[in-house]
């Protein structure tokens, strides 16, 4: 569970329902106003993308809730033991922990340098499989995307019907000029929660999920090119650091060294 999340929605939910509205949730629930906004938040997306991807939107509710199962620094720790193991023993004793590893990309990076492929033909199967992987976060985050841009949109459009509606209907008539303002200021408020607080924050939560992914990724496959390569340990280590943050670098034989 990522934390920062979840602590952002109980911050969020505490200023806006609490401080802003006193835990009245009731006098701001107006159904007319919730069917103009998500009724046509939802038609923009059936109209703009295919129900394919449409369907992808549950599936990745989840993602923003949940914190990466790779660390890496781990990630570099393992790949250095891997580099020592086969620079001590050969690139074919890597066969031997591959079914240990718990990441598809990685393993299947190593048994293609275990099977003796070309190493331009790696590099190229694994950004293959980092572009393939990009594209269904993208795919995926477009969902988001169009969501959050419809709230503002059909929340202003459904103050413009409001205010149509206490025009047409003249002040002499209660009833419409009271429909009409509620029309009017709550599906702003609608179209402005979606962007501020419900889907906004979590599609930016998407987009760096899928930078940490792919900078992950993108150590893997330079440390799978210099155990392919049979680079020193050390050099393994080094290159691999420079992904990190200077004050994340404080391990491994450089440290030892120290």
């Amino acid at each position: 569970m990522d934390i920062g999340t979840l602590a952002g929605f109980v911050i969020g939910g505490l200023c806006v329902f609490g401080f802003g509205m006193q835990w009245q949730v009731g006098t701001f629930v107006d159904v007319p106003s919730l069917a103009i906004v998500f009724g046509g938040c939802a038609a923009n997306l059936l109209i703009s993308l295919s129900l394919d991807t449409v369907k992808t939107f549950p599936k990745t509710l989840p993602l923003g809730f949940k914190t990466s199962k790779d660390d890496p620094v781990e990630v570099i720790k393992k790949l250095v033991e891997f580099s020592e193991m086969a620079r001590r023993d050969g690139i074919l004793a890597l066969e031997s922990v591959l079914d240990q590893i718990q990441d598809p990309f990685l393993r299947q990076g190593l048994q293609l340098a275990v099977d003796g492929t070309d190493p331009e033909l790696i590099q190229d199967i694994m950004e293959t499989e980092m572009d393939s992987i990009e594209a269904r976060h993208s795919n995926g985050k477009s969902v988001w995307d169009l969501f959050r841009g419809g709230g503002p949109t059909w929340g202003a459009l459904g103050t413009v019907i409001g205010l149509i509606q206490m025009l047409k209907g003249g002040v002499e008539d209660p009833n419409a000029l009271t429909q009409g303002m509620a029309v009017a200021l709550i599906t702003t408020f609608y179209g402005s929660l979606i962007a501020s607080l419900l889907i906004g924050p979590l599609t930016d939560k998407l987009g760096v999920k899928n930078s940490e992914e792919m900078e992950l990724k993108t150590i893997m496959l330079k440390g799978v090119m210099s155990i392919q390569a049979g680079d020193n340990p050390r050099i393994v280590e080094q290159k691999l650091k420079i992904f990190l943050p200077p004050s994340a670098r404080g391990f491994g034989k450089d440290a030892e060294a120290a």
